[in-house]
């Protein structure tokens, strides 16, 4: 189990370092305040782009996997649905590149914005989820209580984007005209890693599942009060 979750975070690590190096190295070509992060999704740097979204994908598929192992989530649970949810989100966004919408519509381009529209609800859902049996659990309340406010953090980034839409809406404006997109977005991914690094993080501290059930003795929803 602590392997899974290790070598999940050691995945994400890697794909987080793999974006940041290239919205750094890009840094004259690509507004990060303006431009999403996906724009190092098109040209010639394309590849990798996809290589850091799957490492992402991938390590996030191994922390939920340890989730499960570890006994804090029960497989095909809804917050395990969701964390997947966010990894499959995560390898379309990676696989199919943005579009130039000004241009007309593409496939490819409206299968990019589904893709990253279901990771960005499913990660902070997961986070909820998956740490609210546990939040008033003696030993691990603290790292669910850490996964539920970061879970929470991403939803008001979306709730936040949302509203900048609606304010589009009314004021005649493109809606990526009325906010900094491109450091919202960053904001959004932020807090949404941090989210996931602290489920790995809390699943690589479990070391003591092994032969443990989701039983009276042990499953918070059994605890008193």
């Amino acid at each position: 189990m602590r392997e899974a979750a290790r070598a999940g975070l050691g995945a994400v690590g890697a794909g987080v370092t793999v974006i940041t190096g290239l919205d750094v190295a890009r840094l004259a070509e690509v507004d990060p305040f303006r431009r999403t992060i996906s724009e190092h999704g098109l040209g010639e740097h394309g590849w990798i782009f996809t290589l850091g979204v799957i490492l992402l994908a991938a390590g996030s598929v191994a922390i939920g996997v340890s989730l499960v192992r570890g006994k804090l989530a029960t497989a095909w649970s809804v917050g395990i649905l969701a964390l997947l949810a966010w990894s499959a989100g995560l390898a379309v966004t990676g696989w199919f590149p943005k579009h130039d919408w000004s241009v007309g519509p593409s496939l490819n381009g409206s299968i990019h914005r589904v893709g990253s529209l279901v990771a960005f609800l499913s990660l902070p859902l997961a986070a909820l989820i998956i740490s609210r049996p546990w939040l008033r659990h003696p030993e691990w309340r603290t790292p669910a209580r850490v996964a539920a406010w970061l879970g929470l953090g991403s939803l008001l980034w979306v709730a936040g984007i949302a509203g900048g839409i609606v304010l589009a809406e009314n004021s005649g404006l493109a809606w990526w005209q009325v906010m900094p997109l491109g450091l919202v977005e960053r904001g959004l991914a932020a807090t949404e890693v941090a989210a996931l690094v602290a489920l790995g993080l809390w699943a690589a501290r479990r070391t003591n599942a092994a032969g443990l059930d989701l039983t009276r003795a042990d499953h918070p929803a059994a605890d008193p009060g």
